[in-house]
């Protein structure tokens, strides 16, 4: 018989609302012992999942707070276990106090993500859903909450069990007419099986290619803007982020470190660096600064290379445009339009902004620039993925179909065929669960907050 769990589900500042959660055999009897329904009846004498108010006591029987309380019967609930919830006051020192009572009638202390790991455990979730909980806490846009949420109500589940589903009727069909030769079975026709494999393939190239997108939803896309000294570069950041977060001065040289910050473009999220002017300098400190400023560019999905727009670019703007057409994506910003018009901008296959960052005239043509440069994927909600461990148990998956289908096109045996497909049928069975070890199950739960 599994122990029984308790934890503050909710953080550990003070709140309007706290929350203590409980799971397992004990549950019910922990929460009876601590909470008085106002009706003078026994909490367990309610309805599943009824919301009761009254009051939570201390062994000792001091009132410690009027709250509400909730239980819920197995299998009926989140972790398929009895569970109770009591919904406190947002004191931490009540809320600490309440969990010890917890200890003190048989509960243990909860690990980060106990709570659904049982779920999965007992079969309430899928693993690719338990890990779209944790992705849904961390969302940091609504596209993120949307795609984790999905995740959550089984989107990649529905849509590799449809391939698994496909590749055990193969592999039944063949296992049925070679150890069943005299049973009445329709011959096993490999050829008939090909559009199977076809649609296979292009259902998990489709998941497997919305993953470079899925990082960039759930990391953010690292932005790097650069240019020379005094190009306006720091102006422009706190032009984007809405208040002063750089030291603005009219002295070149003013940023001598990178400084990062995240910004929300509509549906995107980028991890904005401001660098340090690039030029060539005899300051040691200030040399310092520039390598770091390279190093924030090498490694950006977009770079903002900034060129002031009210003079003549020279041969070291010129040389950090021709580096930024270099990069995975990037646009050209030329500044200080407030100043009046410059020279013609220089020759470039990169798109183009002219604005003020000190007035804003610009800045939301530079937006939509930057949206249209990373375009949302065609993929429905949930059906993005977010998760390395999860593309890469697809990339497997695609890789055997592929092989699959290369040994059908070369005349070999079908059981050749026969054991790529169940190979990829393997490796979708660890985006479930079905066919995952239990360190790597641990390793999946230690992301997760205590609570959850």
């Amino acid at each position: 018989m599994p122990d029984t769990i308790a934890a503050v589900a909710t953080g550990s500042q003070v709140a309007a609302i706290g929350i203590l959660r409980l799971s397992g055999p004990l549950s019910h009897t922990i929460a009876d012992r601590l909470f008085r329904p106002s009706s003078g009846r026994h909490i367990t004498d309610y309805e599943d999942r009824k919301l009761v108010y009254g009051g939570l006591y201390a062994a000792d029987g001091a009132l410690l707070d009027l709250c509400l309380c909730t239980l819920s019967h197995a299998p009926r609930s989140y972790t398929g276990e009895d569970t109770a919830e009591l919904q406190c006051h947002g004191s931490p020192t009540l809320l600490r106090t309440a969990l010890e009572e917890c200890f003190r009638l048989g509960a243990r202390q909860a690990l980060a993500g106990e709570f659904t790991k049982r779920a999965f455990l007992n079969g309430c979730l899928d693993l690719s859903a338990a890990e779209a909980v944790a992705d849904l806490i961390d969302a940091e846009s609504v596209e993120c909450a949307k795609n984790a949420a999905a995740q959550l109500s089984g989107a990649i589940a529905r849509k590799t069990e449809e391939i698994y589903a496909a590749l055990t009727d193969i592999s039944a069909h063949y296992h049925a007419v070679l150890d069943y030769p005299d049973e009445d079975i329709e011959d096993f026709r490999l050829e008939s099986y090909k559009s199977n494999l076809r649609e296979a393939e292009a259902a998990l190239a489709a998941l497997l290619k919305s993953f470079e997108r899925g990082k960039l939803m759930t990391a953010g896309i690292p932005a790097a803007i650069v240019g020379r000294p005094n190009a306006g570069k720091s102006t422009l950041l706190n032009a984007l982020l809405g208040y002063e977060r750089a030291i603005v001065t009219d002295v070149p040289g003013t940023t001598r470190d990178t400084i990062e910050e995240k910004l929300r473009l509509g549906s995107l999220l980028l991890r904005l660096t401001d660098t340090a002017g690039i030029r060539e300098t005899e300051d040691a400190v200030e040399r310092l600064g520039v390598e770091r400023s390279r190093l924030a560019m090498e490694r950006a999905e977009l770079v903002i290379d900034v060129l002031d727009g009210s003079t003549a670019p020279d041969a070291e703007d010129l040389a950090l445009l021709r580096e930024a057409e270099r990069c995975p994506k990037a646009v050209l910003v030329l500044s200080k339009s407030d100043l009046g018009a410059g020279v013609e901008p220089p020759e470039t296959r990169l798109p183009t902004v002219v604005l003020s960052a000190r007035t804003g005239e610009g800045l939301e043509e530079l937006e939509r620039v930057i949206r249209d440069l990373f375009p949302l994927p065609e993929a429905p909600a949930g059906e993005i993925l977010t998760n390395a461990r999860q593309a890469e148990a697809v990339g497997r998956a695609l890789e055997s179909i592929r092989a699959a289908l290369a040994a059908m096109e070369a005349g070999q045996t079908p059981d050749i065929v026969l054991t790529e497909s169940e190979t990829a049928m393997a490796a979708l069975g660890e985006l479930s669960g079905k066919n995952i070890r239990e360190d790597v199950t641990d390793r999946i739960f230690r992301r997760f907050c205590v609570g959850k």
